[in-house]
């Protein structure tokens, strides 16, 4: 959703790669490594946390939904907490999701 496919791809190789990997198996119905809810964002809604070299990345996701996984939000963690402005934008692209999902 969004630009969160050109977020992903400034992501490091690794870091794409990881997320592609676990994105992969979400989409097969599966369990990625390393996830946990973020419910700030809305119902459904998951955060992916990828740990690599040059630091830490989140992929926003929500798998709930018919039509498939939609990605709501890719970037860089640079402090303990997720910053409100990428919430606010996730928020945003949650609520921009076709159908009941929001």
């Amino acid at each position: 959703m969004g630009g969160s496919r050109g977020d992903l791809k400034v992501f490091p190789a690794d870091a794409r790669r990881q997320a592609g990997y676990q994105l992969d198996k979400v989409q097969r119905g599966a369990e990625p490594e390393d996830r946990k809810p973020l419910t700030t964002v809305g119902q459904g809604v998951q955060e992916l946390r990828i740990r690599e070299a040059s630091g830490a990345f989140r992929v926003v996701y929500i798998a709930t939904l018919p039509e498939g996984v939609y990605v709501l939000h890719c970037f860089q963690k640079k402090t303990e907490k997720t910053s409100r402005k990428d919430i606010r934008l996730a928020k945003l692209r949650f609520k921009a999701l076709p159908g009941d999902a929001s």
